[in-house]
C-alpha cells in the first residue's frame, strides 16, 4: 500500500512513493543499512520485524523505482516508537528522509497513534534538525546509549501527533 508519492513536473510520473516494506526490499535496506551505521542490523533482524513483531511497521521509500530510504516504528496503544530510519547516501539532501518520515507519521495517525518518540545521536544534527522540522521536541538523554560508540541519545517526542 503506498501512502504518499510526489510527481515530477516534466513527466508527471511518480519521483518517490512510500509503501510497506517486504522481504524482497531486504537486500536495498541492508546496503542502506551498511552504509548509515557503525553496527547495521542483520538480515534476520529485519526479517524477524517483518515477519514476527506484531507491533511493527516498515516502510520504504522508492526513488524513481529504487528503494532508497526505509523507515520503521512500533506501535503500542496510542504510541509510536521509531525504531530505525535511513537514506542511502547518494540520495541524501533531497529531503528524502523528511519524506520518509511523514510516511511513519501519516501511517501512525491512520493507527490512531496519538504520540511518537524516537532516539538520535547526540552528533548527528542534520536528524535533529529534521526531527525538529517535524514537531519533535528534546524531552531526555540517555547516557551512552549507542552500544557501538556510547555516544548519547537524544530522546524527543511529538505530542500530540
Amino acid at each position: 500500500m503506498a501512502i504518499s508519492d510526489r510527481t515530477g513536473p516534466e513527466t508527471g510520473a511518480a519521483e518517490w512513493v512510500v509503501r510497506d516494506m517486504y522481504l524482497d526490499d531486504l537486500d536495498a535496506v541492508l546496503e542502506i543499512e551498511r552504509r548509515s551505521f557503525p553496527t547495521p542490523w542483520s538480515r534476520n533482524a529485519f526479517r524477524s520485524e517483518l515477519l514476527e513483531n506484531t507491533v511493527a511497521t516498515y516502510l520504504v521509500l522508492e526513488f524513481h523505482g529504487r528503494v532508497v530510504a526505509y523507515g520503521g516504528m512500533w506501535v503500542i496503544l496510542d504510541e509510536a516508537h521509531v525504531t530505525n530510519v535511513a537514506v542511502h547516501p547518494d540520495y541524501r539532501g533531497r529531503h528524502l528522509g523528511e519524506a520518509m518520515m511523514q510516511g511513519l507519521l501519516d501511517r501512525a495517525r491512520a493507527q490512531g497513534v496519538r504520540r511518537m518518540t524516537l532516539e538520535v545521536r547526540r552528533g548527528n544534527t542534520v536528524a535533529q534538525n529534521l526531527y525538529r522540522k517535524l514537531g519533535f521536541v528534546q524531552l531526555g538523554v540517555r547516557r551512552g546509549y549507542y552500544t557501538d560508540t556510547r555516544e548519547d541519545a537524544f530522546i524527543m517526542w511529538k505530542d500530540p501527533l
